[in-house]
């Protein structure tokens, strides 16, 4: 297994190449584990192969339980595959899901200066930005609360104004657009769609269709871990909702 960050193909930015995740099928005691000598394993991702080009944004679509969010943790490098070959140009993405990488008993504020840091940013570049990211999250005194006192809906205002804002090249987004009111769902949107006509790459989750069809220029249909399909949006997108009509169990 190769994992590596450096230079690949003129326009790609990321590159998988045959990518598989497995998990203990049984979550049992350290001790009984390593004893056991026939340990079953699940595998979350099998064989996943496809890249993301530059200023790309790229859906991906399946049920629940097919390994989306797996594939944008590996995508994030929050963790390794198994087996395959992963590459990024340039710096790693910055995964956008509900309160990731969020220190509960550390305020709103200390955690946007967490994030930043953990990106790369200087602290006077953090401190340029703050007011932004606070009117943006229309969090108000809430964010100087600590984050465990949060809903949902408040973690999500907070993880997509810090990120968003701190404006990374690669941005991977976990279904965070169907979280809170539409009026800033609607403003969650048009900042999306800015980044991209600033040519940023954009990585989706989504189960809107809608959605999916309005911004992306490419979908891959992951189902039960296997890369069921990928190709143009319209195309991917309407297989797949063919697909889910017959509400199939395999």
């Amino acid at each position: 297994m190769e994992n590596t960050v450096e230079n690949i193909v003129e326009n790609t930015v990321i590159e998988l190449k045959d990518i598989w995740v497995s998990y203990p099928e049984n979550q049992e005691k350290p001790l009984k584990s390593l004893l056991k000598k026939d340990k079953k394993e699940f595998w979350a991702l099998k064989g996943i192969n496809f890249d993301v080009r530059s200023g790309e944004v790229l859906g991906i679509v399946g049920r629940n339980g097919s390994g989306k969010s797996t594939l944008l943790k590996i995508l994030s490098g929050i963790m390794l595959p198994d087996k395959g070959e992963f590459k990024v140009k340039g710096p790693r993405p910055v995964l956008l899901s509900l309160g990731a990488g969020f220190q509960p008993e550390l305020s709103g504020i200390e955690n946007i200066y967490l994030n930043g840091l953990l990106l790369g940013r200087k602290k006077h570049e953090i401190d340029a930005l703050l007011d932004e990211i606070v009117e943006f999250s229309e969090l108000g005194d809430f964010v100087y609360k600590p984050v465990r006192t949060y809903s949902s809906g408040m973690k999500s205002r907070l993880a997509f104004s810090t990120a968003i804002t701190l404006d990374p090249e690669i941005l991977l987004i976990d279904e965070v657009l169907g979280v809170g009111d539409s009026a800033f769902q609607r403003k969650c949107k048009d900042a999306i769609l800015k980044k991209i006509k600033d040519n940023r790459t954009v990585i989706l989750i989504s189960h809107s269709a809608s959605l999916v069809r309005s911004i992306c220029d490419r979908v891959v249909w992951i189902h039960l871990g296997e890369q069921y399909d990928v190709g143009g949006t319209n195309e991917i997108v309407a297989k797949y909702e063919e697909f889910m009509k017959r509400k199939p169990q395999k």
